[in-house]
C-alpha cells in the first residue's frame, strides 16, 4: 500500500485529490498539511511513501519544505511538486531542493495517480509538457565551467571523458551508460530509449539502476539533475 500525504493550502485540491488517490487499491491517503510547516511534522509522524507539494503557502512554501524533508535521514517520502506550467522559477528552486517529481495542477486524475505510483516505485516523474524546456534551462544554469585539460591531454567534453569518467562519480560510466543517461536528460521513457539504442526495456532498466547507484541518485530526476551539473548529460 502506498501511503501518501497531501499538502495544499487548499482544502477543495486536498479533498480532490484525496477523492481520486482513495479510490485505487494500492493508494492511501494517511494525511493532509495546508503549510509546508504542517507537512514537515507530519511527515516525521506518519511516514508516508510520497507527498504532494504545493508551492505557494502560507507559515512555509513548498520549496523550503522539500528542502527540509529530503535533508531529514527519518523522512523516505519522494516528493512531487504540484506547480503551474508559468512558473518555471518554481521548478528550478525545486530540482535544487531534491524533488523527485513534478505534476501540472491542471493534470487528469490518470496522470496523478501514475506519478504516485511512478514516485513510489522510486522512478522520479516529470510532467512531460514542462520536462524539455525545463531541464534545458536548468541544465543552462548549472552546467559546470569548462576545465582546461593538462598540457598535452586530448580535449573532452565539460568535467567528463568520452567514458563517463568525472570526479564525483563513484566510478565511470560505460559508453551504453553514457548513451543511456543522456537520453534520461532528454526526458526520454523506458521504452523510447530502448527504441533508440535497440535493447530491451529490462535492459535499460538494468541500466539505469547501475547510474543511480554511480551516481549517487535517489531517481531519475535527481540523476538527470546531478548529471547536468556535472557535465555528462549529453553523450
Amino acid at each position: 500500500m502506498i501511503r501518501v500525504l497531501l499538502v495544499d493550502d487548499h482544502a477543495m485540491l486536498r479533498a480532490g485529490f484525496r477523492t481520486i488517490l482513495d479510490t485505487q487499491p494500492d493508494i492511501t491517503v494517511v494525511g493532509e498539511a495546508s503549510t509546508g510547516a504542517e507537512a514537515v511534522e507530519q511527515a516525521s509522524v506518519l511516514r508516508p511513501d510520497v507527498i504532494t507539494m504545493d508551492v505557494q503557502m502560507p507559515d512555509m512554501d513548498g520549496i523550503e519544505a522539500t528542502r527540509m524533508l529530503v535533508a531529514d535521514p527519518a523522512v523516505e517520502a519522494a516528493i512531487a511538486i504540484i506547480t503551474t506550467f508559468d512558473r518555471d522559477d518554481y521548478l528550478y528552486r525545486a530540482l535544487d531542493a531534491g524533488a523527485s517529481g513534478f505534476l501540472l495542477k491542471n493534470a487528469g486524475p490518470e496522470d496523478l495517480i501514475a506519478a504516485v505510483r511512478a514516485l513510489a516505485a522510486g522512478d522520479g516523474m516529470l510532467a512531460p509538457e514542462v520536462t524539455r524546456r525545463v531541464l534545458s534551462r536548468f541544465a543552462a544554469a548549472s552546467a559546470p565551467a569548462p576545465v582546461a585539460p593538462p598540457a598535452g591531454a586530448a580535449p573532452s567534453g565539460p568535467g567528463r571523458t568520452a567514458t563517463g569518467a568525472h570526479p564525483g562519480l563513484a566510478e565511470p560510466l560505460t559508453e551504453r551508460e553514457a548513451e543511456v543517461l543522456a537520453l534520461l536528460a532528454d526526458a526520454r521513457s523506458n521504452a523510447e530509449i530502448a527504441g533508440a539504442l535497440f535493447i530491451g526495456e529490462a535492459t535499460v532498466k538494468t541500466h539505469v539502476s547501475r547510474i543511480l547507484q554511480k551516481l549517487g541518485a535517489r531517481d531519475r530526476v535527481q540523476a538527470v539533475v546531478l548529471a547536468h551539473r556535472m557535465g555528462l548529460a549529453s553523450a
